[in-house]
């Protein structure tokens, strides 16, 4: 094994000196030339492997000559950054008298920036296969919450984790002899010829980084050159990818201003013009979405409220909604209320969707308010609203709260109790909590408990078992997949433990005077080979409890029309910021919904979708909502429908950024 070792180590070391030879020529910028042909080949590699794993995606867009060529020039920009630091310093530095620290500096740096490239690259195909994009903002989101990650990847990715880490740690030392061998033979120049280099090579490395001589720099919005999001990805390099949206999220107060630019007074123009908001008044200048909803039903005592958001449960799992049939109790009970048959998801994750059920606040390209500094505190939610109305609010989770900052932001803007795994006593506990059992179990108790101090209550209650690695109690469920550990198996055991709950809390006295939604999150995992996979964001949501009769509602909706129509069946009359439509009201006329995927921005509007996309002028679409086919429309973009879609994305972000979605003070 020493021998073994000891001759891969010489012929490492050999490959060095050979790359030395090559880069001779560089003299004492030798050590950066040789960390770009070293990134240009280790990216390639990766790219060429992920497009032959894609080729039935890649094919059907006919352009994969042009991938290549175009992820070369991706490429060449991230390892321009890289070189930029040690070009920066070498007029101080590449000198006969310093040659020892500049080639171990150059050397060192250089290994830094080839590993970075090596784990991210590495990270791409179980990223791809979990979100159908390369590692973007979610990738730098997930990292604040390590233990719950490396739980789920232990426990659901251990292969995949345990080799990702050897061959970074195996092809890391490798870069690191490689280098070092190279460092070591390069050739320092006199300081008068280092200085006269030194402005062409950094001209050379800044058209290298800009890659363009139009007005602005290349981004990743410019190689999305063809209709499917994740081929895409696939051009440019997951470096960039992550290092583009670490920065993108220094600047999330003006994110929607990558579609463009919209005049505030057109902005609040067109969204108040939404046939649900026409007849409002909008008298609150510092304040101007905020209007008074007066509830479609007059009640002596107003409803309790419980949301269930169920996580990941979108309508690929609903048989009647096209999906598989392992939601059998959710179906049983969606005669029983009101049922939406195309309810949209607004987003991917989880605060996406809490953002949207809870403050009926709508998506933009940055993360979710839920973790944004403004919104901490004196942002407007559902729990703060009610509060006035003399409404107990808590939150139920059966993990702990402080995952996605949800703590932080519930107990910011009006929850007055937070309930999490630290006060249940699960008989189940994976690698998210305790289990949806558990979890509805603790809620029954609660419930019992807020309805005995007789004053009305809201409660909002969120799972965690349909949560990768899929884990649940044993004996519970016929499984549908015969493997234990699935998607399809863990969405069942959710839905039993969901109709186990209703069951139960029917029996309560509270029944009649409570309105129940169950809806979901999002999708357990959206992709396809369309900008947007409109198909991936349908999910199912239904009413039901107290009064509520059994109907089914056939227009589009947005997550954000249920916190309106919420208020209307509880009886609650109030001022609030929300845009969304009261379908206690109207249900039947036509509506729309908004998507955020990535940084693409979807407006669906009867069977046409209109998408934003940054740097580039809008698409307009048809979208088959009964096979889910999104066919590019490539005439002229109805300038109305884009006009309604800019909008809606830049409302958002002005009111987060002046701090204007809030109740008055």
């Amino acid at each position: 094994m020493v021998v073994r070792t000891s001759g891969i180590r010489s012929k490492i070391q050999s490959c060095g000196e050979r790359l030395a030879r090559i880069t001779r020529w560089a003299g004492p910028y030798a050590g950066i030339l040789q960390m770009l042909m070293i990134g240009l080949a280790l990216l390639s590699l990766s790219r060429i492997a992920l497009v032959i794993w894609q080729w039935e995606r890649v094919q059907a867009t006919g352009m994969s000559s042009l991938m290549l060529i175009q992820g070369v020039r991706a490429d060449l920009i991230l390892l321009g950054y890289f070189a930029a630091i040690p070009l920066l310093i070498a007029p101080f530095t590449a000198h006969r008298s310093s040659a020892r620290f500049w080639n171990a500096f150059v050397a060192y740096w250089g290994t830094f920036a080839l590993i970075f490239i090596l784990f991210m690259e590495l990270s791409s195909p179980q990223f791809i296969m979990q979100y159908d994009v390369r590692p973007n903002r979610l990738f730098i989101e997930y990292l604040a919450y390590p233990r719950e990650v490396f739980a789920t990847l232990w426990k659901g990715f251990r292969v995949a984790l345990i080799g990702g880490v050897c061959m970074t740690l195996l092809l890391g030392a490798a870069i690191v002899v490689l280098l070092r061998r190279a460092s070591t033979q390069s050739v320092m120049w006199p300081a008068r010829k280092l200085l006269l280099v030194w402005p062409l090579a950094c001209l050379v490395v800044f058209m290298q980084v800009r890659s363009t001589t139009g007005h602005r720099p290349a981004n990743p919005a410019m190689f999305a050159l063809t209709g499917d999001a994740m081929v895409n990805s696939l051009i440019i390099n997951s470096g960039w990818s992550v290092l583009t949206a670490w920065r993108s999220m220094q600047n999330e107060a003006v994110s929607s201003e990558i579609y463009g630019d919209m005049p505030r007074e057109r902005v609040l123009a067109e969204v108040r013009a939404a046939p649900w908001l026409r007849d409002a008044r909008f008298d609150n200048s510092a304040l101007p979405t905020m209007h008074r909803q007066e509830a479609a039903i007059a009640r002596p005592r107003p409803l309790n409220l419980v949301i269930i958001l169920q996580e990941s449960l979108g309508a690929t799992f609903v048989e009647s909604l096209g999906g598989l049939p392992v939601t059998p109790e959710l179906e049983k009970l969606k005669h029983e209320g009101w049922w939406f048959e195309q309810m949209y998801a607004t987003g991917t994750r989880s605060v996406r969707g809490i953002e949207a059920v809870v403050a009926g606040y709508a998506p933009t390209p940055a993360r979710s308010v839920v973790k944004l500094s403004l919104a901490q505190q004196n942002f407007y939610t559902l729990a703060a609203g009610l509060g006035q109305q003399g409404y107990h609010t808590e939150f139920v989770y059966g993990g702990e709260a402080h995952f996605d900052n949800m703590r932080s932001f519930f107990t910011g803007n009006g929850f007055q109790n937070i309930v999490d795994m630290k006060e249940m006593r699960p008989a189940f506990i994976g690698s998210w909590g305790a289990s949806d059992e558990d979890l509805f179990d603790k809620s029954l108790e609660r419930l019992a408990q807020l309805h005995a101090e007789k004053k009305p209550f809201f409660s909002l209650i969120f799972t965690s078992s349909n949560h990768e690695p899929f884990e649940f109690p044993d004996g519970k469920i016929a499984l549908h997949d015969p493997v234990k550990q699935t998607v399809n198996n863990a969405v069942k055991y959710a839905d039993f433990a969901l109709g186990k709950f209703i069951r139960q809390a029917k029996k309560e006295a509270y029944w009649k005077d409570t309105v129940f939604l169950i809806v979901a999150d999002h999708d357990n995992r959206v992709y396809g080979n369309s900008l947007v996979p409109i198909k991936k964001f349908h999910i199912p949501a239904l009413i039901l409890g107290a009064d509520v009769q059994s109907k089914r509602i056939d227009s589009i909706a947005s997550q954000i029309d249920l916190a309106p129509t919420l208020l209307s069946l509880l009886g609650v009359s109030s001022e609030h910021p929300m845009i969304g439509r009261d379908f206690v009201r109207d249900s039947t006329a036509p509506g729309r919904a908004l998507m955020q995927f990535n940084n693409y921005y979807a407006w669906l509007e009867g069977g046409s979708a209109t998408i934003l996309r940054p740097g580039q002028s809008p698409l307009q679409a048809d979208y088959h909502a009964a096979t889910g086919i999104l066919d590019p429309n490539m005439g002229t973009p109805d300038q109305q429908r884009v006009a309604k879609a800019m909008a809606h994305v830049m409302l958002p972000s002005l009111l987060y950024r002046e701090q204007r979605y809030r109740l008055p003070r």
